[in-house]
């Protein structure tokens, strides 16, 4: 059996993951060489990677049908500490950490885990018994599937933290469409989304949170201040141009003008030191890892199966997608990492724990390996 799983594993999943760090660790040691605080980060960074490669492992070679079980355990620990820390000091203007000796842990990661788990989980149960539902267990289907959603994003709100926020909507959104939804509820969906968003902008985001979204659409607003961080991301990549300055020669980064460039920026550090074709290697590294995630839900066994990797895709992109966006100045700015190039225990974690439960659904994509 363990031969077959070795053959049916996606290893382009996996080198994508790889390049992805390597990418990440030389733009980190960029980005802390003329600090003191952050010199040793790309170190750190490696150390998180080697620990989490090993936990890979262990989840790459547990069969995927008991995810369920430590998928309830986990979203029930995480529901607890995303209640408790908004009561720990803000950082960076939200409450969403947890110092533990230096180590800062951010629930709300391991959160995204635990709702793909028990979404999937949920939506395959029912769609499995489709034939028996009534408009009542429909009724119970949505209330149950908006709940899952709604308790946790919103303790994530009051964090605040919208970018983590929107990045359940996304792993909802692709759960929702691989599950078959029918197009009118998704015109739902839409039009409460516009109804809200006013709603939203004036009675939930703070003035500064509202600040962004306006120095957003005109930077020059607020250079000096909210505009600051997108005027000089924006400079970092277009000073790059084709090859980069090289690495260590970078103005904005060793200068120190570009801020949060370990985590948040990264990919301005990238573009500048290394240019346009390193940037542009990342965006094809990242749409391969996209396909291969979305071909690995396609062909899973099960709903089940199918659902996680869905989500993982889905969680996957808004990241991608919003931190490059807000490096070019496309997207608002929000604390959104870059997965396994942005520096972060939690982040790679998460992210760690969400491509082995890709690679694990992938091994297992024949019926005939459950048979022993």
């Amino acid at each position: 059996m363990l031969k077959n799983l070795l053959k049916n594993t996606d290893y382009i999943v996996l080198i994508c993951v790889i390049l992805l760090v390597i990418i990440g660790v030389i733009g980190i040691y960029s980005a802390g060489y003329n600090t003191e605080i952050n010199k040793d980060e790309y170190i750190k960074q490696m150390i998180w990677f080697g620990m989490v490669f090993v936990m890979m492992v262990v989840i790459w070679s547990i069969d995927y049908n008991i995810f369920d079980i430590g998928g309830y355990i986990l979203y029930a620990i995480n529901l607890v500490l995303l209640s408790v820390v908004l009561f720990m000091p803000s950082l960076m203007g939200a409450s969403s950490w947890f110092n533990f000796g230096g180590f800062l842990y951010q629930p709300s990661e391991l959160m995204k885990i635990a709702y793909i788990i028990c979404s999937a989980k949920f939506m395959s149960l029912y769609k499995n018994s489709l034939s028996k539902n009534t408009k009542k267990k429909n009724i119970i289907y949505i209330i149950v599937l908006g709940l899952l959603f709604i308790v946790p994003v919103g303790l994530i709100i009051l964090q605040p933290d919208f970018g983590t926020a929107m990045a359940f909507c996304f792993i909802l959104a692709f759960m929702l469409f691989k599950s078959g939804i029918r197009y009118r509820y998704i015109f739902i969906g839409l039009a409460i989304v516009i109804i809200l968003v006013p709603i939203v902008y004036f009675f939930l985001l703070n003035p500064t949170q509202q600040q962004r979204i306006k120095v957003f659409i005109n930077p020059s607003l607020d250079p000096l201040g909210t505009g600051y961080n997108a005027i000089q991301s924006k400079i970092a990549v277009g000073s790059g141009m084709i090859f980069g300055t090289g690495l260590l020669k970078g103005a904005q980064t060793q200068f120190g003008y570009l801020p949060i460039k370990s985590t948040d920026f990264i990919f301005s550090v990238i573009s500048e030191e290394m240019g346009f074709v390193i940037s542009v290697l990342v965006v094809v590294i990242y749409m391969v890892l996209l396909i291969r995630l979305i071909w690995i839900s396609k062909n899973a066994r099960d709903d089940f199966a199918g659902l996680m990797a869905i989500g993982v895709a889905g969680m996957m992109f808004f990241h991608f997608a919003q931190n490059i966006g807000m490096t070019i100045g496309l997207l608002p700015i929000t604390g959104v990492p870059l997965p396994f190039v942005s520096y972060g225990g939690s982040s790679m974690i998460t992210n760690g724990i969400a491509i082995a439960i890709c690679l694990n659904i992938s091994a297992r994509k024949s019926k005939n390996l459950f048979i022993d």
